[in-house]
């Protein structure tokens, strides 16, 4: 079976953490701070493989981690970025956020390399927080975590006309002898399982490309069948041909199944049926007489010609009539945007700003517990304890951040006296 569809796992690397550490060398005993930045973690990129035409490497391969950045060092060491994942996929394939089915990337047209997740920033050493008040800073700034997603991909294939219509109506056939496709052909429903390229050379510079989509079912929109795997390849095509088995070989009405089909479409994409459509009425060969053959045109022109759909009368073996069909198939293909079909990004992936900024709980040689930190310090920067409401945001700051919790488990007891900065003030329940 045709790959196209596959869940993957995806994850960025997280970013190396800030490290901690204090310049020590002869004749110097009180160095300052020189602990290095944390590396970044790796991005996972996805990008086109025009060697690919299929998703079947990731139905052996479910997760994709990129690597962690390296932690920061000593002497102001900044800790190595890690490699980024590069994951490999063929054009025209579509990656979604598999809970919501919202589109975050179309690796189509010129979008041939496209960052889906970031790896985490590098957390800073403790060198850059020393200050005038701290100058012994002993914290260092966490690398920021990587992101992580489960990706629903999907292979849509890239053509300008699709072939549709039911099963065993020669569309197979069709592509075969108007292409350079060669498509599995006999006499049997679902010959095709797989979506069949192939490009049509007009000469003179005229030609395009067209798809034959597997056969379409009555309840295909609703996924009876392998509906939804053959209905997605529709959704980049600019021009459909409706092929009909014009002689009724297997007792099938060629009006009622355009009409199904067309039923199938707006339930599954009502903008499928704003694009341009013709009629190829196949194996008229097989008629019997012109009589029939006249009155079963007759039926299809008058329903949908005044609609705007030509009918043509033709056979995929004989060529009877294809010319005819592929040049008017040509025109329409003017009338349409030459762009590429690609699908708009829905998805917009949350990062994690600098919120944890780092703080630690400490012991003075007095019994009192110190909090210090940047994020103590920025904290204080902007909350007037002499408010009311100040002071009120100030207890659920601590209470918020786990600062509490962090005072609690080094011990506190109520009465103690707990400092920050130049703030003290005794600690109650």
């Amino acid at each position: 079976m045709f790959a196209d569809s596959a869940k993957v796992f995806i994850k960025s690397g997280k970013g190396g953490d800030g490290h901690v550490s204090f310049r020590r060398e002869l004749y110097v005993p009180n160095g300052g701070p020189d602990g290095g930045d944390g590396g970044r973690g790796g991005d996972v990129i996805f990008q086109v493989d025009t060697g690919k035409n299929t998703l079947v490497d990731f139905r052996h391969v479910r997760k994709y981690v990129a690597k962690d950045g390296q932690e920061g060092g000593k002497r102001r060491c900044h800790g190595a970025d890690a490699e980024d994942l590069i994951v490999k996929v063929p054009e025209g394939t579509v990656i979604k956020d598999f809970e919501s089915g919202k589109v975050i990337a179309d690796m189509s047209g010129d979008n041939r390399r496209e960052v889906i997740l970031k790896g985490g920033k590098g957390g800073l050493g403790n060198m850059h927080y020393a200050t005038s008040t701290m100058q012994v800073p002993k914290y260092a700034q966490p690398g920021q975590p990587g992101q992580e997603l489960w990706v629903q991909l999907e292979l849509k294939v890239i053509a300008d006309v699709g072939l549709v219509g039911f099963p065993n109506v020669g569309k197979s056939t069709l592509l075969s002898v108007v292409s350079n496709a060669r498509p599995e052909i006999a006499n049997y429903h679902f010959t095709t399982l797989n979506p069949h390229l192939g490009v049509v050379d007009l000469g003179d510079g005229a030609g395009f490309v067209m798809a034959d989509i597997p056969g379409l079912i009555e309840g295909a929109s609703e996924g009876v069948g392998l509906g939804h795997a053959f209905l997605k390849h529709i959704e980049r095509t600019k021009v459909l041909v409706h092929v009909v088995d014009g002689a009724s070989v297997e007792g099938r009405d060629p009006l009622e199944d355009i009409l199904t089909i067309n039923r199938e479409l707006e339930a599954y994409n009502p903008e499928l049926l704003k694009r341009p459509q013709v009629i190829a009425a196949n194996k008229m060969d097989a008629l019997y007489s012109e009589e029939d053959s006249d009155s079963i045109v007759a039926r299809l022109k008058a329903e949908f010609e005044p609609k705007g759909i030509k009918v043509f009368p033709i056979s995929a073996v004989s060529r009877q009539g294809v010319k005819e069909l592929l040049w008017h198939v040509n025109d329409l293909l003017k009338t349409v945007d030459s762009a590429p079909v690609v699908f708009r990004k829905e998805f917009e992936i949350e990062y994690q700003g600098d919120k944890n900024l780092p703080y630690t709980v400490s012991r003075a040689e007095d019994g009192a517990y110190v909090v210090e930190g940047p994020r103590i310090e920025k904290m204080l920067g902007y909350t007037n304890l002499d408010s009311e409401k100040g002071f009120d945001f100030f207890q659920k700051f601590l209470k918020n951040t786990g600062i509490l919790d962090d005072l609690e488990k080094a011990g506190i007891s109520e009465g103690d006296t707990v400092r920050m900065y130049g703030l003290e003030f005794d600690y109650y329940k």
